[in-house]
């Protein structure tokens, strides 16, 4: 290769949370002054340097970072056979890393094609090299590259990218649908990321939205650049008024969300063995001492240890005794447990180590890494905020979001499906004459029942649109219990009766193209189920104008025809 990493400049496209709009990390690029990266690299194997010069460019592009001072996780793309190669050609990043004041866990490293150039044996062992170096881990090119599934499987990666090409067929192709759907379910059993990469339009971030995609990346939210106010970029995702941007039903955070490597020593290791570890470059906030069976014996706080061993007299009193004298106990707690659950332990009233580290151990007692409590806490915060945004202050229930993605997927899914939307008869006057405490108490309850009917019917998904509308999406053989318990119910608002309007729409499979052209034909029959009188149910099917009046009181006049043809 005759062109070094010096005369190759960097452009950064940044990552986006769809929680928030917020930039949540940024992509380096090579830009080569000749030809592509792809001709550089390739000009590299064939000099028999492709490790040497993936790594220099790597470490280059870590110090073009440090001059914007962004501080944001940074991503670096390495190919496949550059990470299965021994520890010490890594030795060029983590100096460029040591000099611009970054870790390791502040980076990403993108683990690309070509796979099929390395043995799978030889690249997992090098994947879990850098997962102990501290990186976190991604594979690129999900969708166009060589990646075999054996390697997907058994890879110790935190980020999946998903290739543009695979998103070019969203949202009408069913077929890229499904195959993100699959892929977000991977994720989500393995407690990994999915980022949706290329993003080009408008209809392709709403699809990748509704479809559960957290993270994104494209030209429609910024495309790669240099010499940037990160600070200052605009994007899409960023939340409309009133408008909620998260793609899925918020899940509870666990302590997995939160793991990070531990430090470790063997239990019967010296306090100069943990001063040593403790003085390293990428110096941990504490080390955990594991027996033989890397079950954690004690843990030792970075500050608490530094201070006993540096003051006077310290060293001679400590340097050759066993670590375990300055130690403290482990605060530890299971992976799958919930972040709440850490909160707990950590606020307990006989434990004033907030600061630790906590272990983090699987069903053996084995030690899996550390989680840090601020981080926890941050996590937990952001997560009840999004989901108090979300629910409806009068019911706790979602807006309409949830009944859009769940009508969404059974479409792509080619599953029947019925959709109905549920109101209060004459709601005004209930307000008028009630009082507006008593209409809030009624559509608490009204709410109540729809969420208790939610609990019991597993397939039913209900929204709180606003006001006294509500809307639902349930398996055909739902809407039958959901109209009893909405119909029989003798509702009231301070002693004045009440009734309410349930109007359904039955799709069968492949009659409905889209949410919004289901929202399109119930809207009608909302207004035919009002003009039935009493509490009623109407149902109708978007294949033909017959109108069905199920229940309610028949009366002669222009009504009487809605259950014939309109």
């Amino acid at each position: 290769m005759r062109e070094s990493s010096n005369s190759v400049r960097f452009a950064f496209q940044p990552l986006y949370s769809l929680h928030t709009g917020g930039l949540v990390a940024l992509e380096a690029l090579a830009r080569p002054g000749r030809g592509s990266v792809a001709d550089l690299l390739d000009r590299a194997r064939r000099d028999d340097r492709l490790p040497e010069v993936d790594v220099s460019l790597a470490a280059a592009a870590a110090r073009a970072e440090a001059d914007h001072e962004t501080l944001l996780p940074l991503h670096l793309n390495l190919t496949a056979p550059t990470a299965a190669a021994p520890e010490e050609a890594f030795g060029p990043l983590l100096d460029a890393l040591a000099q611009v004041g970054r870790r390791p866990r502040e980076v990403v490293l993108e683990i690309g094609p070509p796979f099929t150039h390395v043995w799978p044996e030889q690249l997992l062992a090098g994947l879990r090299r850098l997962a102990e170096l501290g990186f976190r881990l991604a594979l690129d090119g999900l969708g166009r590259a060589d990646l075999p599934f054996a390697l997907l499987a058994a890879a110790p990666v935190d980020v999946l990218k998903l290739d543009r090409s695979v998103l070019r067929g969203l949202p009408g192709d069913a077929a890229s649908v499904a195959v993100v759907e699959s892929l977000l379910h991977y994720t989500a059993r393995t407690n990994t990321r999915l980022v949706a990469t290329g993003i080009e339009t408008e209809e392709q971030l709403t699809a990748v939205r509704r479809l559960g995609v957290r993270i994104a990346q494209g030209n429609l939210f910024a495309p790669a650049a240099d010499g940037v106010n990160w600070s200052q970029l605009l994007t899409p995702a960023t939340p409309e008024p009133g408008e909620r941007l998260v793609p899925g039903p918020p899940r509870a955070p666990r302590v997995r969300d939160f793991l990070r490597p531990a430090s470790t020593l063997p239990a019967t290791a010296t306090c100069d063995d943990v001063r040593t570890a403790l003085a390293a470059a990428d110096g941990p906030s504490g080390i955990v001492g594991v027996d033989e069976h890397n079950r954690p014996q004690w843990s030792v706080d970075r500050t608490r240890f530094l201070v006993s061993v540096t003051g006077p007299y310290g060293h001679a009193l400590h340097a050759k005794r066993p670590a375990a004298r300055l130690a403290d106990a482990p605060h530890v707690i299971a992976a799958d447990a919930a972040a709440l659950e850490l909160l707990e332990l950590v606020t307990d009233a006989d434990w004033g180590r907030t600061g630790d580290d906590v272990v983090v151990v699987d069903e053996h007692g084995r030690c899996l890494g550390v989680v840090l409590v601020t981080e926890v806490v941050r996590g937990v915060a952001e997560a009840k905020v999004e989901e108090a945004a979300a629910l409806n202050p009068l019911t706790r229930l979602p807006g309409s979001d949830s009944v859009a993605r769940d009508i969404d997927r059974r479409i792509a899914c080619r599953e029947p499906f019925v959709t109905a939307w549920v109101d209060i008869d004459s709601f005004k006057t209930v307000n008028d004459n009630a009082g507006f405490a008593a209409g809030d108490d009624l559509i608490r309850a009204l709410g109540r029942t729809l969420t208790d009917l939610a609990s019991r019917l597993r397939r039913t998904t209900v929204s709180h649109v606003g006001g006294d509308d509500f809307l639902i999406a349930c398996d055909v053989d739902e809407i039958g219990t959901i109209a009893a318990a909405l119909l029989d119910t003798p509702w009231s608002a301070e002693g004045i009766p009440v009734t309410v309007s349930l109007a359904t729409l039955v799709c069968a499979t492949a009659t409905i193209s889209s949410y919004r052209e289901a929202s399109r034909r119930l809207a009608p029959l909302k207004k035919r189920a009002k003009a039935v009188p009493g509490s009623s149910w109407v149902l109708g099917r978007p294949d033909t104008d017959r109108v069905e009046v199920l229940r309610g009181r028949r009366v002669a006049g222009p009504h009487a025809a809605l259950g014939h043809s309109a």
